[in-house]
């Protein structure tokens, strides 16, 4: 579902990712684990072809991301780290006009619209403002946004940053259930957050893939962990990433 090759991507003299390969195939639930400044968020505007990629290729869903990027687009949802929201809009009309952006016949988008808040838990939100809701209600929107369109990916930057314990309970349940119909890819620098939802943990430091964990009811936390560490302590990034954002 989503076969990358070799990423490359370069602003200035900083090499953010640097031949990252990731293979991952329908029905996975994948995070995408490392520290601030690994270059997880780089990774997936590449494979979401909000950036281009200065080496290397990807294909996700089966479309290239260099040659077929508008297909690209057109099967997958996506959910940066902050929600691309539109303050003025109230929840009901954001998702209205992200249908139409999506070209939804209407009959299909009312349908979809009706799927998507009962399912993300926004039905007694559906008139407030986007700008009066809270961070966990936003971080909703944002997730329902992103399936709307029913599609086969969902790439998720740090889906529960900044929420409090129980909206990161509601966000994590949301996105196992998710993982049950779509292939869905995660990025986060904790621990807790991949062995809480996701099937798979690829490490990432400096820019490359450095490991990878199958992870399922009998899979031995503390072997991720040394993993994690290891990736860290052994060089591949330097003090002054671990400060600094992907």
């Amino acid at each position: 579902m989503i076969k990358a090759h070799n990423l490359v991507k370069k602003f200035g003299d900083i090499e953010a990712v640097r031949g990252l390969s990731l293979d991952i195939g329908s029905g996975e639930v994948v995070g995408l684990l490392g520290p601030n400044g690994a270059g997880k968020t780089t990774t997936m505007r590449m494979l979401t072809t909000y950036l281009a990629p200065d080496g290397g290729n990807a294909d996700v869903a089966g479309y290239s991301i260099i040659t077929d990027s508008d297909r690209v687009r057109e099967n997958i949802g996506y959910l940066p780290e902050t929600p691309p929201l539109y303050p003025e809009m109230t929840v009901l009309e954001y998702l209205n006009f992200i249908t139409q952006l999506r070209s939804m016949d209407r009959v299909s988008a009312r349908e979809a619209i009706a799927r998507v808040m009962h399912r993300c838990l926004l039905e007694d939100v559906a008139h407030r403002l986007c700008s009066v809701l809270s961070k966990g209600f936003r971080q909703r929107v944002g997730l329902a946004q992103a399936i709307v369109h029913s599609p086969e990916v969902i790439i998720l930057d740090e889906p529960t940053s900044g929420l409090d314990p129980s909206q990161i309970i509601e966000i994590r349940a949301l996105i196992k259930e998710l993982g049950e119909e779509h292939t869905v890819i995660l990025s986060t620098h904790t621990l807790p957050e991949v062995t809480a939802t996701c099937s798979r943990a690829v490490i990432i430091a400096d820019g490359r893939v450095v490991a990878e964990e199958q992870i399922d009811e009998t899979s031995d936390h503390e072997t991720l962990e040394i993993k994690y560490m290891g990736a860290i302590a052994s060089g591949y990034v330097s003090e002054e990433q671990i400060g600094d954002k992907s």
